[in-house]
């Protein structure tokens, strides 16, 4: 009996993972070239992961190769898994990805046994929350009560609590069971990775079971995937999770009303002065003060865990911080700003100043103070304070917490040590610094962090705002994009919108956009287009002259060049001969005009742009003319141009 039950979990856990695991993996980031060393390492390391995993107790992490060719991994099975039902998932986890996600150099999958994550950063410890991914069934649960209103917070507390001895050497995970009805009783599981903190993993469940509110309450079965922590549940036992552990009982959904017992000589207790109580006196009077001190002890915690700033790990390159987050009150941010004094300010934009500040853990911090009067409300902190708190990618610059208290918005992100791009770019003396190799690894960077604002976080985001000085580089000079204060989140089948205030500054805007209001995840790409130039030459599009001082701008200098095949003119002469060869910057500005093409149509999509930038094989479209092409009238009858026949009205830049 035995033997044939656990070849029916093992039969199942397999049928499970050739029905769910195709659809559960999430493929994201940078691209890498097929058979190039990463993708050798890649395979050695996920083929060797099964046996690695059964041999660490259900557990394990590692990595392979050296510098941009290293892989990290992570594999792990449900507690209590036998070896070789964790063995087959992992296996079948991991021939899923590498057939998935062919050429991605970062992935996951969480099928009910097991999870697998491979990535080409370092991501132990860390918490990322997207991208995730919803899985539900169509069958609906007839019942007013859903799975997690019952043993939501109980499966909560008991992942997070949970310690290697309780749970077969594995910590955060937790299952139980529910009835909804009668008839009706649903399992649920809920499960961290042993690398993140409590905190994390707390936050990243919470997560989960908000997405769950949102689109799946009343589905009977279904899963909720992050890297970092899974749920799920199902009007079955599954994946074997509620095979060796003992589950408490389930709770009915509605407890019939209490009556007085019968009073007779068992149901009596006599008390001192020999009068008899009946023991529904007794409960009457007892159980509404039970009641009364549970809620009493629960309000007091609610409002001390509010008072309580959350504790977050915070990952700062390759190092990991613990600090204070989510919420921090005006006192601390004025302790850590010197009061906001002006030695400590260190930018200063459209909707207030930036400070440069240093906690009192240590950690140094940027924070932004809104200005009074930048005319954002307090609905428009709180959208841009979720949305950046939300992005999780090493291109993005992570918002650590904000404060709100009374007049006083205020942001607090990751501190970037070198500045911005333009304070390099544009400055005679520190362009220098800029080599070949660094300002291509810029240019990739900017637009693998572009690509997860428009098609790999959950929302499509549109920045509307990528300029140099909103591109901030780190210690080791990766670019971090910056300022989503003028962000629109859309749903994910949303691409483009209109509106009537037009934000954003002038000479990155695109004509679609500056002149009618328009702007797309296209509108993005003209801006980023402008950056690739900037980034090459070395000079601001919208200050730019021609050689006879004529006003004009880097687009139509650039396209004018390409027109005559004088491209390499284009090229700060600050590069020297720091680039290994003229191809790769004459196909970065071939890029650069295909993503300032008049007609945003035919501007390219980030995923072609990556794949433009990091393969030399493909064969490049011929652009088309830019939008805002200036030119003289002689050349009019050759260079076809938009006419900017639209006056601007309503023009708030940055």
């Amino acid at each position: 009996m035995k033997t044939l039950k656990s070849s029916f979990v093992l039969i199942f856990c397999s049928f499970l993972i050739s029905l769910d695991a195709v659809s559960a993996q999430v493929c994201f980031n940078g691209f890498f070239k097929p058979n190039s060393t990463y993708d050798l390492n890649r395979l050695l390391i996920l083929s060797s992961l099964a046996s690695n995993v059964t041999t660490h107790k259900g557990f394990y992490n590692s990595s392979i190769g050296q510098d941009s060719n290293r892989v990290f991994i992570n594999g792990m099975c449900i507690p209590g898994t036998k070896p070789e039902t964790c063995s087959d998932c992992i296996k079948g986890a991991s021939d899923g990805l590498l057939r998935s996600c062919p050429n991605q150099t970062e992935a996951y999958t969480w099928p009910d046994c097991c999870m697998v994550r491979y990535s080409n950063i370092s991501f132990s410890g860390s918490l990322v929350m997207e991208p995730s991914q919803v899985l539900s069934s169509t069958g609906a649960i007839n019942s007013n009560v859903t799975v997690f209103d019952r043993i939501g917070e109980d499966l909560m507390a008991r992942t997070i609590t949970a310690t290697p001895l309780r749970t077969h050497g594995h910590k955060y995970y937790a299952a139980g069971v529910a009835s909804l009805t009668t008839s009706q009783i649903v399992y649920a599981l809920m499960q961290c990775t042993p690398d993140v903190s409590p905190g994390d993993c707390g936050f990243c469940l919470r997560a989960n079971l908000h997405d769950y509110e949102s689109c799946c309450r009343h589905k009977q079965g279904g899963s909720v995937i992050r890297s970092s922590c899974f749920i799920r549940w199902d009007l079955n036992p599954f994946a074997g999770a509620f095979e060796n552990i003992t589950l408490p009982p389930p709770q009915p959904q509605s407890q019939p009303p209490l009556s007085s017992p019968p009073v007779n000589d068992q149901e009596n207790i006599t008390g001192k002065d020999g009068k008899t109580i009946s023991i529904g006196t007794i409960v009457a009077i007892i159980v509404p003060a039970v009641v009364i001190l549970v809620l009493l002890v629960v309000g007091f915690l609610v409002c001390r865990r509010r008072k309580l700033p959350q504790t977050v790990e915070v990952q700062v390159g390759d190092q990991i911080t613990t600090i204070h987050s989510v919420q921090f009150d005006f006192k601390t941010i004025e302790a850590a700003t010197d009061k906001f004094s002006d030695s400590n300010m260190i930018g200063r934009g459209g909707f207030g100043e930036v400070y440069r500040g240093k906690l009192s853990t240590g950690t140094e911090v940027a924070v932004k103070r809104l200005s009074k009067t930048s005319g954002q409300g307090a609905q428009e902190f709180k959208s841009e304070a979720v949305l950046v708190t939300k992005l999780q990618h090493r291109n993005l610059v992570r918002l650590l917490g904000f404060c709100l208290e009374g007049e006083e918005k205020i942001l607090v992100y990751e501190f970037v040590p070198n500045k911005s791009l333009d304070y390099f770019l544009f400055d005679p003396a520190k362009r220098g610094e800029l080599n070949w190799t660094r300002r291509y690894h810029i240019i990739a960077g900017i637009a693998r962090g572009i690509m997860y604002l428009h098609h790999d976080s959950r929302l499509t985001i549109i920045h509307r705002d990528l300029k140099a000085s909103n591109i901030l580089l780190d210690a080791d000079m990766n670019p971090k994009i910056a300022d989503f204060g003028m962000a629109r989140i859309y749903r994910i089948d949303q691409t483009h919108a209109n509106t009537n205030r037009i934000v954003g500054t002038y000479g990155y805007m695109s004509p679609e956009y500056a002149m009618r209001g328009h702007f797309s995840m296209k509108s993005d790409i003209y801006s980023f287009g402008v950056m690739i130039l900037e980034i090459i030459s070395g000079k601001m599009n919208s200050s730019f002259y021609d050689m006879d001082d004529s006003p004009s701008n880097l687009v139509t200098h650039a396209w004018k060049l390409w027109r005559t095949g004088s491209q390499l003119e284009l090229v700060d002469p600050a590069i020297g001969e720091s680039s290994p060869s003229n191809e790769a910057i004459i196909r970065c500005i071939h890029i650069a005009l295909l993503c300032v093409q008049e007609d945003p149509a035919d501007r390219p999509m980030l995923p072609a742009i990556v794949v433009m930038l990091t393969s030399n094989t493909n064969t490049l479209p011929v652009p088309r003319a830019p939008g805002f092409c200036l030119s003289s009238i002689s050349e009019q009858s050759t260079i076809p141009c938009s006419n900017n026949d639209v006056s601007i009205t309503d023009l708030d830049p940055r």
